[in-house]
């Protein structure tokens, strides 16, 4: 263990330095809240024309946290232990529910996203296809876990999330006559066909098919197509407004020209969240965040399976074979209130669920002994965070490891925003 990191003990919270993604879709420079939050997290200047796509808070090897322990010590990672090296070292900090479960290593990743420019339409595989995919291409797919997750909206952020009902999908068809050129008259009229008396697995075999069909589009159709839908819609929008959704498409298409992502687009429910709202996500849905900034949480795992609105590797084959075709709005979570200043935010995974404190000006707040982990993120403001052994001033930008069974006080004189990210309450407490 590095030098440093014996001078707290391993049942206090442990400062952490964390790790930042460049995406190119990321807000650029002062503009990006996850770039504001790492510069003051490490101590680095921001790079004003760079973009700060993401910034990681735990034990996944793409991004690592490093135990700093130290709190005036900014130096390089290399001075530090990292979070998954310091926890394989001190196991009991999980707490033996996890340890069980999961093995020694923090079952979930905490994020913040600042999203500029809309992400790849997108799912991430379950725990079955995760293994499957590693196995074959270890380069692409780094590792064997099922990544759902939960976005909790720190701004205005928009995402385009599942497919969209069976009464809007055909009129997508009546009014997007585009998507008919792409997939032919035979695929949009086996939609047109069904109903709700169908059956849902008759419906889902259709969805699959005009989907798959869609998204297999050769290059140059989507070319044309794109370009006549675009042409369609700018003589339109002269004598009539356009819907959200047509003026969210022409947007999109702005940033990804002759994407299939664009047309895809019309497909996917588009989620407004104002902020303090949340969606979650399972393993195998389909989604792409638009716009914004958000807090995110998820089972600790880096597996992306694209097929549109991105310059990387399209695996279309498993994605649309992958996907689970349910239909319909997703439902948008408020959080519950534990005290006057604490919300949960509770998705239905085990590996994870979300606090949001806000602590007005000479309030305190205590967050009870839980027996599992916890990450903690001050996204505004200053405070007092303190344990029966443990007394530090917090600020924006600060992140800690909160070990198991520790029950953590935190006081300000002038106003304190913070957000923990821990395991599911209903897998610590469901015996």
């Amino acid at each position: 263990m590095k030098e440093g990191a014996e001078k707290r003990k391993k049942n206090e919270p442990q400062r952490l330095r964390c790790s930042v993604q460049n995406y190119a879709w990321g807000k650029t420079g002062e503009e990006s809240k996850a770039a504001r939050l790492f510069s003051l997290n490490s101590g680095l200047d921001i790079q004003q024309d760079e973009p700060y796509a993401e910034f990681w808070m735990g034990t996944h090897e793409s991004g690592p946290s490093f135990v700093i322990n130290d709190s005036k010590v900014r130096d390089s990672d290399s001075e530090f232990i990292s979070l998954k090296s310091w926890i394989l070292e001190n196991p009991s900090v999980l707490g033996n529910k996890i340890v069980k479960k999961w093995g020694t290593d923090l079952p979930f990743l905490f994020k913040v996203l600042s999203v500029a420019k809309a992400l790849s339409i997108q799912a991430h595989p379950d725990n079955k296809l995760a293994r499957f995919l590693h196995k074959l291409q270890p380069t692409l797919y780094k590792d064997i876990n099922h990544k759902p997750e939960l976005a909790l909206a720190l701004t205005e952020f928009e995402a385009l999330c599942g497919f969209v009902s069976l009464e809007e999908l055909k009129h997508v068809l009546h009014t997007v006559p585009e998507i008919i050129e792409l997939v032919g008259d035979d695929e949009a009229d086996q939609v047109l066909c069904v109903n709700e008396h169908s059956g849902e697995k008759k419906v889902k075999v259709v969805l699959q098919s005009i989907v798959t069909q869609l998204m297999s589009a050769s290059e140059s159709s989507i070319s044309e197509t794109v370009y006549k839908m675009k042409r369609r819609l700018n003589m339109q929008r002269k004598v009539r407004q356009l819907t959200d959704k047509e003026q969210l498409v022409l947007r999109i298409e702005k940033q990804y020209p002759a994407d299939i992502g664009v047309m895809v687009a019309f497909f996917l429910n588009y989620m407004k969240l104002s902020p303090g709202e949340a969606l979650y996500l399972g393993p195998n849905e389909p989604h792409a965040y638009i716009s914004g900034e958000c807090i995110e949480c998820m089972a600790t795992s880096d597996n992306v399976v694209r097929a549109g609105l991105t310059s990387k590797y399209r695996d279309v084959q498993n994605l649309c074979s992958m996907l689970t075709y349910k239909q319909g709005p997703l439902e948008i979570l408020q959080g519950v209130p534990l005290n006057p200043y604490t919300k949960r935010y509770l998705p239905p995974f085990d590996e994870f669920e979300v606090d949001h404190c806000i602590l007005p000006q000479g309030k305190s707040t205590i967050f009870p002994t839980i027996p599992g982990p916890s990450i903690f993120l001050v996204t505004a403001g200053e405070g007092i965070m303190q344990t029966d052994s443990f007394r530090e001033t917090i600020s924006e930008g600060d992140v800690l490891f909160v070990p198991a069974d520790t029950e953590i006080t935190v006081t300000t004189t002038q106003g304190l925003q913070l957000h923990r990210a821990g395991v599911n309450s209903r897998f610590l407490y469901d015996n």
